[in-house]
């Protein structure tokens, strides 16, 4: 899914979809050039190295922890999150950027 592209909320959820919560901790990040990812977080590394090793990061979002229903089909199927992780998404990327690797603290 690209942020440059008119997302929709299907192409989220989908994105969402792919992941199971019970297994893994999850970052969701935006690259610079608008791609959304959402990629798990191996147990024994640091939430810094993670975001260290990905030089075209942009922003990101908190990271959501196992277990705790933020990814997944049943965080695919709740339309009211994921209405809100795309609209916060589409928020940051159309102001102007001033640094790099941005964590979103909020939705919108």
């Amino acid at each position: 899914m690209n942020l440059n592209q008119q997302p929709t909320i299907d192409e989220l959820a989908q994105l969402f979809s792919q992941h199971k919560d019970s297994l893994h901790n999850h970052i969701l990040w935006v690259c610079e050039t608008g791609e959304v990812r959402i990629d798990r977080v191996p147990a024994d590394q640091p939430e810094d190295e993670f975001v260290n090793q990905r030089p075209n990061m942009r922003t990101r979002l908190r990271t959501y922890r196992r277990g705790q229903g933020y990814v997944g089909r049943r965080a695919a199927a709740d339309r009211d999150f994921i209405g809100n992780v795309l609209r916060t998404l589409q928020h940051d990327w159309a102001r102007p950027r001033a640094q790099k690797q941005e964590l979103l603290d909020t939705y919108c």
